[in-house]
């Protein structure tokens, strides 16, 4: 098992830099290609008729697209960015609370500005996006990714990142 692990660590190296982990990196993948080489390495059997490279080359491309997507998913969010709310004044989780909310607008003036060029804001949404653009949009903000929005607006992937391309261009267009 060892001259085989050793034998295919480069087979595992070039396929983890074919991928990208969020807040990961190439260590990790490799990493996990490793796992994928060993229970490649458990589970071949001479019998099927396959090359043992091929069938650990799968073996490993499945294990880290698995770790990649599983890290996309946005299940444990919540809990990987959290935000103390009960810390004691001057500890850090009070500091991150307090630097998360912002300090409060006690002018009036200012309140009023900032609401203004909220709607602003919007207004030039409105007016620079087509319907499917701002459908395309809301999913998005709610923190879809581009398959759940693909599937709720019956549209392909492509579509759904032709238009957030498009939305991202438009918005960041002067006026």
């Amino acid at each position: 098992m060892e001259k085989l692990l050793e034998k295919y660590r480069g087979l595992v190296r070039t396929e983890a830099r074919k991928f990208f982990l969020a807040g990961g990196d190439e260590e990790d993948l490799i990493q996990e290609g490793m796992i994928g080489l060993f229970k490649a390495i458990q589970s071949y059997r001479e019998e099927e008729d396959t090359a043992f490279s091929t069938f650990a080359v799968l073996c490993v491309r499945r294990q880290i697209y698995t770790t990649v997507t599983a890290s996309n998913r946005k299940k444990h969010s919540p809990l990987n960015h959290y935000i103390s709310i009960f810390g004691e004044t001057g500890d850090r989780e009070t500091e991150n609370l307090n630097s998360a909310l912002g300090d409060p607008v006690e002018n009036p003036e200012e309140l009023m500005l900032q609401k203004e060029a909220i709607q602003d804001y919007y207004r030039e949404m409105d007016q620079k996006l087509s319907r499917f653009e701002k459908q395309v949009m809301e999913q998005y903000l709610k923190g879809e990714d581009y398959t759940e929005i693909a599937g709720k607006l019956g549209k392909t992937n492509k579509s759904i990142d032709n238009a957030i391309q498009r939305i991202r261009r438009k918005l960041s267009q002067d006026s």
